[in-house]
């Protein structure tokens, strides 16, 4: 196998759903059809892939399914998104939360023979972090990864990570092989620990990846099929069709084939994931100067009739909000959802106040987009005096809105926690912050929700929640209901805050 370089931004598989591009994840069977491959294969879909096999350029979103088949976390994140042991038997925190000591599993075994201890937890810990991966920045507070027995480990910490147990239970909790970590080899054949091995004969890039039971895989209760394939289906029609004639056993879909899928009697499992809306990245106006007035970015915000644009191109498939943060962060402040109703006179109000004549921004957008959408950004913004420059990039060059090339992008990032939401968002070396913008009423905020007990954290949270909203550093219309569907052949747990549901929350329906 050799692999082309394909987004490795998983995060953007939601933003391609909601402006009509296409979806994965899938589980056994088809609606009202047998099971796509029998009761011992369980067959999902995507529409990206992986950049890399190589444990260091492992992503979230969407992409956990690619690995998590191959590669054991040291913690496993539930479906509700509490946390269980898995390499690590346990975990504990220093008081000054300086130092995460861990327990490991002394009976685990890489595929290549090797043993899995506090040596190789190393190595995979600093590889990840030094590795240059989209989300090396996950470990970028750990100083150093210091071996304290054969099984044991103590994370190391600059200063206090409070998501530390979310990113290892994701990316930064893969273990592979060090033998395997950082050669040409693991970028396409993956040497881990996981319950399954990645079947090279019956793997395609770009169209299917196979895996296979790892018979000697320390924990079976894990392992619910022989077989996991995933099939790589960009084409939102292609795969309403293969999840209807059941050559896949589930798909997330896009709105407007709901119907037409539960009418083929496939099952919907639906849970409101990101905000959809543009994040207004140019803050500082650095290419786009307008941007730098707060008063442009309010208007932008009143601008949009996103009740619209919920109803008439999501078909009313999500709940409107104003914010970044989800329903279940301790940011979250349902007042807010109010702040910015569509308003076109207060926007014009808006522009005129800031003195700027024809104020014009750049935003990028997925080419294949539900034309609505670029025809209500166009019109609604222009009805207000605003101009706004939209560039089409295909699904495949998604991930160039993230380059600096545009001052604003439509684009959403599932955040399992505020203090993710932080780093993926508002951090000044978040991908989603491509100018590196920093404010010092965020910067404080953020230090105390960081430094702060439980409760002094919760209560800065909404107020840096306030705070981002007033400055309109995004313009959010809704939270959307992710349209994933299966049929009755797999029973299915989603996974809080997470694209995809992990391969181990799928099993044959009982």
């Amino acid at each position: 196998m050799k692999f082309r370089r394909t987004l490795v931004a998983a995060a953007v598989a939601v933003a391609l759903i909601l402006t009509g591009c296409s979806g994965g994840g899938g589980d056994g069977g088809g609606g009202g059809s047998a099971p796509a491959a029998g009761s011992a294969t369980l067959t999902l879909a995507q529409e990206v892939e992986p950049q890399s096999f190589d444990p260091a350029f492992a992503f979230e979103g969407d992409m956990p399914q690619y690995y998590q088949p191959v590669y054991d976390s040291l913690i496993r994140r539930l479906p509700d998104g509490s946390f269980a042991p898995m390499l690590a038997t346990s975990w504990e925190l220093s008081d000054d939360r300086l130092t995460l000591s861990l327990e490991l599993r002394d009976d685990v075994t890489f595929t290549d023979g090797a043993a899995f201890d506090a040596e190789a937890a190393k190595a995979n810990l600093e590889h990840f972090r030094d590795g240059g991966g989209a989300q090396a920045f996950w470990l970028a507070r750990m100083t150093s990864a210091e071996v304290t027995g054969e099984h044991s480990i103590a994370i190391r910490l600059s200063e206090p990570e409070p998501a530390m147990e979310i990113y290892l239970s994701g990316a930064a909790g893969y273990m592979g092989s060090p033998a395997a970590l950082g050669t040409d080899a693991i970028k396409t054949m993956p040497v881990g620990s996981g319950p399954y091995t990645l079947d090279a004969a019956a793997t395609s890039v770009g169209a299917q990846y196979t895996y296979v039971k790892n018979e000697d895989y320390w924990d079976p209760s894990l392992q619910h099929y022989d077989k996991i394939v995933i099939k790589v289906i960009g084409d939102v029609t292609a795969r309403v069709n293969a999840l209807i004639s059941g050559q896949v056993d589930a798909a997330r879909v896009d709105p407007k084939s709901m119907a037409q899928v539960e009418g083929a009697g496939l099952v919907p499992h639906l849970q409101d994931l990101d905000y959809f809306g543009i994040t207004l990245a140019d803050r500082a106006g650095k290419m786009s100067p307008d941007l730098g007035d707060v008063r442009i970015r309010q208007a932008i915000n009143h601008a949009i009739d996103a009740d619209t644009v919920l109803e008439q191109i999501y078909l009313g498939a999500g709940t409107q909000t104003t914010q970044i943060f989800s329903s279940s962060s301790t940011a979250f402040d349902a007042a807010l959802d109010d702040r910015y109703p569509y308003d076109p006179e207060k926007a014009k109000q808006l522009v005129a106040e800031s003195g700027i004549a024809n104020p014009t921004f750049s935003l990028a957008l997925i080419s294949n987009a539900d034309p609505a959408m670029k025809a209500v950004l166009k019109e609604q913004l222009a009805a207000v005096g605003i101009t706004v420059e939209i560039t089409e990039l295909s699904p495949a060059d998604a991930w160039d809105m993230l380059s600096g090339e545009f001052s604003s992008f439509v684009y959403s990032l599932n955040a399992p926690s505020t203090w993710v939401a932080i780093n993926q968002y508002l951090s000044p070396t978040s991908a989603t912050n491509v100018f590196g913008y920093e404010d010092p009423k965020v910067n404080e905020l953020v230090r105390e929700i960081q430094f702060g007990d439980e409760a002094t954290a919760a209560a800065r949270a909404k107020e840096l929640n306030a705070y981002i909203v007033e400055q309109a550093w995004f313009a959010p219309w809704f939270r959307a209901a992710i349209p994933y569907y299966a049929n009755a052949e797999v029973d299915v747990e989603l996974q809080v805050e997470q694209g995809m549901p992990s391969i181990w929350n799928y099993r044959p329906a009982q």
